[in-house]
C-alpha cells in the first residue's frame, strides 16, 4: 500500500488545471517509405527542453507546451530530420504523427542531420542493436542475431559454437527473451549453434542487459526484446538471400486495412551434406535440415485501434549414426502466436493487450542394438497481459500493467517402449506492475517502480521495487544509478551431451525461487566528431540458485523438493563502449573487465569458483567502412581472457567391465575450474558490392572470412589415460582455419 501512496503523491500536479494552461502534442512516429512505427524515436519542441521518446508502438507524447508558435523536430537513427511548425493554443492537445524519410547514402558521406540533443537515448543498462548491422557483420554461413550481440561488453559467449547469452556474469535461462511480447523458450537452431531469429523479419531489437524497469520480470538478469516487422504499409516489396548454410526469403505489403509481412528461412546445406555422404565422410548427418517461418498480419481498425497478429514457426530435424549400430534421431522447436490490440483511451491514456501462446518441443530418440530410447519434453505458456501509460503531465509518465497466464512442462522418457518417467510440471502465474519516470526538474530523472509476482507451484508471493537516477548537468553527459530486485521461478537444467535434453523445472513446495540484487552506476558522454562513450559499472547478487543435484545417485522414490541443491553467486565489473554511429567509419570497441562466481556446497569444499563462461577481459573492435555507393568493408575482433576448466591431480582405476576386462578411469579433482585455456582471439573480414541488376531487383555480394589470421583458439582439453599410466592430453580447437562464406541478396 505505501508504493502506492507513493505514486498517488508523486503525481501531485492537477492535470485539469495544467491542460488550461499548457498545451500538448502527441502521435505515431513511422516510417515514410513503409509505414512501420518507429521505437524510441525523440520528438521535442525546438527552443525548449519539452522531448519525448516513442514507446514499443512508436506513440509520443509531449506535454507542458505553452501556447505559441514552435517548429517540432523529430529524430532517428538513420533518418534525416523531420521539421514542422505548429501554432499551439492554449489547451489545445495536437494530434501530429509524424512521417520520417530514410537518410540516403552518398559517396563520400553518410546523409544524416540528428540533432546531437534529439537522439540521445541511451538508458541505464539498456543496449540497441540494429538489424542492418546484424546483416552486415562477418558472419559463420548465417547471418545471426544473437552472434551479434555478443560483441556487446558485458555479454560473453561459451564458445564459436554457441549463440547462447551470457550476460553480467549470468546463465541464458537468467535471460527473458521476448518476440512480439511472447515469452520463447530454448530459442536455437543446429543445437546452439545460433539463434532462430531472421534478421529479415526483425524490425526492432532491445536489449537490457541489467537493471530492467518493472514492466518486465521473471528472470534473475536481463531482457531482450524483439519486435516484428508490421509490414510495408505503402507498397509491396520482398527479397532474397541466398547463403552456404541457410536461405531466405521474405515479402510484405499494404491492403485495404493494414499491412502484412511473411519471411521463411530454411537451411541450404542439404546438397554438401549429400555429396559428403556418398563420399563415405565419416560422422555427416542421414538428415539435417532447420527452417524457420515468419507471418504478421495488422488491421488498423482506426486512427485510434489498431491490431495485429504475429506467429513464428521453427523446427530441427537430425539423424546421425554413431558407432556400427547406434542412431540419434532429434527433433526441437518453438511456435509461438501474438494477438495484439493498441488502444489510445484519450492522448494522455495509452495501452496495449496481448494475448500469448507459446510452445517448446524436444524429442529425442536413441537406437542401440535395436533397442529404442525415447524422450518427448514439451514446455506451453498461454497468457495474457495488458499494458497502460498515463501521462498527466510534461513531470510524471505513469505505467502500469500485468500478466498472467498458465506454465505447463510434460516430460516423458520410455526405454524399449516401456515408460520410465513421466512428468508434468504446471503452474498458473501472475504479476502486477506500477512505475512513474518523475522529472523534478530538467536535470533529473527518477523512474520508480515495483512489481508483485504470484507463481502457484509453491506458493510463492515476491515484491521486486526497482529505482533508477538520471542527472544531465550538461547537454553531453548524463549521470546515472540504478538499484533492483529480481526473482525467478523457472530453471532451465542443461544437457552436457545435447541440448535437446535441456529441461525447464520450476519452484515448488520446499524449492524457493531464485533472487537476486543489481547495483548499477552509468556514466554517457558525447565527444568530438560525433563520438559516444559509455561506461557503465555494476554489481549483481543470486541467491537460492536451485539446480538438480549431481551428487544423487538415483531419485526414485525421491520427492520433488529432494532432487534439487541450491547455491549462490555473484558477478561485478565495469563496461566501456566508445561507439561512432553514423558516419562514412562508422563501429564501437567495447571493453569489458568482469568476473562472475558460484558456490554450492558440495562443490569445491564450499568455496566460490568461477564457471565455464567467466572471463576477466573481454574486448570486441566493429568497423563498418563505407567505400563509396557500392562497397562496404566489415571487420570483428574479438579478445577474451582464457576460459576456466579443470585439472585433476590424479587418477585410479575401477573395475568397470568385468566381462570384458575393461576399467573405469577416475580422475581425482581437488580444484574446480582451477586453471584457464589460453587467451582467445579471432579477426572476422567482409567486403560486400551492391548495386542494381537489369533495373528489376537491388543486389548485394558478400564476401568473408571468418578467422582470418588462422588462430588456434582451444576449446577444451581431452584428458585419456595411455598405457597405464600416462595421461594424454589432446587439444580440441575451436574454428580451426579461416573459413570462408558467401551470400548473395535480392531486394525488389
Amino acid at each position: 500500500m505505501r508504493y502506492v501512496l507513493f505514486f498517488i503523491l508523486c503525481l501531485g500536479t492537477n492535470p485539469i488545471v495544467w491542460a488550461q494552461e499548457r498545451a500538448s502534442i502527441s502521435g505515431f512516429v513511422i516510417d515514410a517509405t513503409s509505414g512501420e512505427t518507429l521505437l524510441l524515436a525523440t520528438v521535442r519542441v525546438a527552443g525548449t527542453s519539452s522531448a519525448a521518446a516513442t514507446n514499443t508502438s512508436g506513440y509520443y507524447r509531449i506535454t507542458g507546451i505553452p501556447p505559441g508558435r514552435y517548429t517540432v523536430v523529430a529524430s532517428y537513427l538513420g533518418y534525416s530530420d523531420f521539421l514542422q511548425e505548429v501554432t499551439l493554443e492554449p489547451g489545445e492537445r495536437l494530434r501530429l504523427d509524424i512521417e520520417m524519410q530514410p537518410a540516403s547514402i552518398e559517396i563520400n558521406e553518410v546523409v544524416v542531420t540528428t540533432d546531437r540533443e534529439g537522439e540521445d537515448q541511451r538508458d541505464l543498462g539498456v543496449a540497441m542493436m540494429e538489424v542492418e548491422s546484424v546483416k552486415q557483420l562477418p558472419a559463420i554461413l548465417e547471418p545471426d542475431l544473437f552472434r551479434a550481440l555478443q560483441l556487446l561488453p558485458g555479454i560473453k559467449a561459451a564458445s564459436d559454437y554457441s549463440s547462447g547469452l551470457y550476460i553480467r556474469g549470468g546463465s541464458p535461462d537468467q535471460t527473458l527473451i521476448l518476440l512480439d511480447r511472447n515469452t520463447v523458450y530454448n530459442p536455437s537452431h543446429f543445437f546452439g549453434f545460433f539463434s532462430p531469429f531472421n534478421p529479415d523479419a526483425i524490425k526492432d531489437v532491445r536489449l537490457y542487459k541489467g537493471g530492467y524497469p518493472a514492466s518486465y520480470g521473471g528472470r534473475l538478469g536481463s531482457v531482450l526484446d524483439i519486435y516484428n516487422k508490421d509490414g510495408n504499409r505503402n507498397e509491396v516489396e520482398g527479397g532474397l538471400s541466398i547463403g552456404m548454410l541457410a536461405s531466405r526469403a521474405y515479402v510484405e505489403g499494404p491492403y485495404s486495412k493494414g499491412s502484412w509481412m511473411f519471411a521463411v528461412r530454411r537451411s541450404t546445406i542439404d546438397p554438401l551434406l549429400s555429396a559428403l555422404r556418398d563420399a563415405d565422410v565419416e560422422g555427416i548427418p542421414d538428415l539435417f535440415y532447420f527452417y524457420d517461418i515468419n507471418a504478421k498480419v495488422n488491421f488498423d481498425a482506426s486512427r485510434d485501434d489498431r491490431f495485429s497478429l504475429s506467429v513464428y514457426s521453427g523446427k530441427d530435424r537430425l539423424v546421425i549414426p554413431f558407432l556400427d549400430d547406434a542412431e540419434i534421431a532429434v527433433a526441437l522447436g518453438n511456435r509461438t502466436l501474438s494477438a495484439n490490440w493498441t488502444h489510445l483511451f484519450s492522448d494522455r491514456v495509452f495501452s496495449n493487450f496481448t494475448v500469448t501462446a507459446s510452445h517448446y518441443f524436444s524429442l529425442p530418440d536413441f537406437y542401440v542394438g535395436g533397442t529404442v530410447f525415447r524422450r518427448s519434453n514439451n514446455v506451453y505458456d498461454l497468457s495474457a497481459k495488458g499494458e497502460f501509460e498515463y501521462i498527466p503531465n510534461e513531470r510524471h509518465q505513469v505505467k502500469a500493467g500485468f500478466w498472467a497466464g498458465n506454465f505447463t512442462m510434460r516430460l516423458r522418457d520410455t526405454f524399449d517402449d516401456q515408460e520410465g518417467l513421466r512428468s508434468r510440471i504446471g503452474s498458473p502465474y501472475a504479476s502486477v506492475y506500477l512505475e512513474d519516470a518523475y522529472r523534478p526538474g530538467s536535470l533529473v530523472l527518477l523512474r520508480g517502480g515495483v512489481r508483485a509476482n504470484y507463481f502457484k507451484q509453491g506458493n510463492h508471493l515476491r515484491l521486486e521495487p526497482r529505482l533508477t537516477v538520471e542527472y544531465q548537468p550538461t547537454e553531453d553527459v548524463r549521470l546515472q544509478a540504478g538499484y533492483g530486485r529480481y526473482y525467478q521461478f523457472l530453471s532451465l537444467i542443461t544437457s552436457q551431451f545435447l541440448s535437446a535434453f535441456d529441461i525447464w523445472l520450476t519452484t515448488a513446495e520446499g524449492v524457493d525461487p531464485s533472487y537476486g540484487d543489481q547495483y548499477i552506476l552509468g556514466a554517457k558522454t558525447r565527444l568530438a566528431g560525433n563520438v559516444n562513450l559509455d561506461v557503465e559499472t555494476y554489481f549483481r547478487t543470486m541467491e537460492q540458485l536451485f539446480e538438480l543435484d549431481p551428487f544423487l545417485p538415483d531419485v526414485s522414490g525421491l520427492d520433488y523438493d529432494e532432487i534439487f541443491h541450491a547455491g549462490r553467486g555473484r558477478a561485478y565489473g565495469v563496461e566501456l563502449q566508445l561507439e561512432r554511429p553514423r558516419g562514412r567509419l562508422n563501429g564501437f570497441i567495447g571493453y569489458t573487465l568482469g568476473r562472475t562466481e558460484r558456490q554450492y556446497e558440495q562443490l569445491n569444499e564450499g568455496a566460490f569458483y568461477p564457471p565455464k563462461y567467466d572471463r576477466t577481459h573481454d574486448i570486441k573492435a566493429v568497423g563498418i567502412f563505407e567505400l563509396g555507393r557500392q562497397w562496404r568493408v566489415t571487420g570483428v575482433w574479438t579478445y577474451a581472457t582464457g576460459q576456466t576448466y579443470t585439472v585433476p591431480v590424479g587418477f585410479y582405476k575401477l573395475n568397470g567391465d568385468p566381462i570384458q576386462g575393461r576399467l573405469q578411469t577416475v580422475f581425482d579433482i581437488k580444484g574446480f575450474n582451477n586453471r584457464r585455456l589460453p587467451v582467445y582471439h579471432r579477426l572476422d573480414l567482409g567486403i560486400s558490392k551492391s548495386g542494381r541488376l537489369f533495373k528489376l531487383a537491388d543486389y548485394e555480394v558478400q564476401l568473408q572470412v571468418i578467422n582470418a589470421y588462422n588462430r588456434r583458439n582451444i576449446w577444451f582439453y581431452y584428458l585419456d589415460v595411455e598405457d597405464g599410466d600416462t595421461v594424454e592430453r589432446t587439444e580440441i580447437p575451436q574454428i580451426p582455419v579461416p573459413i570462408p562464406n558467401v551470400s548473395f541478396s535480392l531486394t525488389f
